[in-house]
């Protein structure tokens, strides 16, 4: 149960994130409203609506703001048509890119996406050029925790992993259907994750060791991350520890 270190390389991301924490918000509703509209309100019955509140109520999102949020969604009275698109690509290097939209305007959409490959070395590939690299799952991430007793707690609620991280940090994999009960069995036996979420998770890592590359791919992620439609950017990139040390000087 031995693993890599992914906390390097999301560290950069962060500070960003959480920069621009308003266009996330706006990302977080519609994700709730389309996840109510389409699976209901109950948060228990629906697991894609229960991951994304727990992400929204991570973020500081008020619980009124999301309640208002499923109820546009549960009511059909948000007046959005809103299709889910996911566009698949490469950036320099190889790296796997994958694009989760949610759009009332197909034609915007592909144009911004394909913009944001092509400015920055990439290329759109077609369905299926990229999907079958990456799996959906539940990640759950701890610091300073009895890795014995959290794999107990995990395993019995029905996680399907956990992974010691190389930083001393224990990750716990789920399906992303079981993600929020073995979330609750954890925080009711005291374990409070760090970093939790449904994610797409690549099978193999690209490589990277160059810092011109390394930018390139970072342009192109946050110019796809600006735009509106865009929901969620998952790529198989790992960076050098030489390339991370400068990217974060």
């Amino acid at each position: 149960m031995a693993g890599h270190s992914k906390w390097a390389n999301i560290k950069h991301r962060k500070a960003r994130q959480d920069a621009s924490k308003g266009k996330v918000f706006t990302k977080y509703l519609r994700e709730i409203v389309v996840a109510a509209q389409m699976g209901g309100g109950n948060e228990a019955d629906n697991p894609r609506l229960r991951a994304i509140v727990s992400k929204a109520l991570s973020a500081n999102m008020t619980r009124d703001v999301i309640n208002r949020a499923i109820q546009r969604g549960v009511g059909g009275v948000d007046g959005e048509k809103v299709q889910e698109i996911t566009y698949e690509g490469y950036g320099m290097g190889g790296v796997a890119v994958l694009v989760e939209t949610m759009t009332d305007n197909l034609k915007r959409t592909v144009s911004d996406v394909r913009h944001a490959f092509v400015k920055c070395g990439g290329n759109l590939g077609t369905s299926g050029s990229v999907d079958y690299l990456f799996t959906k799952r539940g990640e759950l991430s701890f610091v300073d925790v009895d890795e014995d007793k959290i794999m107990e707690v995990a395993l019995e609620a029905g996680a399907e992993d956990v992974i010691s991280e190389e930083d001393g940090s224990v990750m716990v994999i789920t399906s992303p259907y079981t993600f929020g009960q073995i979330q609750d069995a954890l925080e009711a036996a005291g374990f409070k994750a760090v970093h939790a979420e449904v994610t797409m998770h690549a099978a193999t890592q690209a490589d990277i060791n160059d810092i011109e590359q390394a930018q390139k791919i970072i342009k192109m992620i946050d110019m796809l991350e600006d735009s509106d439609d865009v929901q969620n950017v998952y790529s198989n990139v790992h960076f050098s520890d030489a390339v991370m040390e400068a990217l974060n000087k």
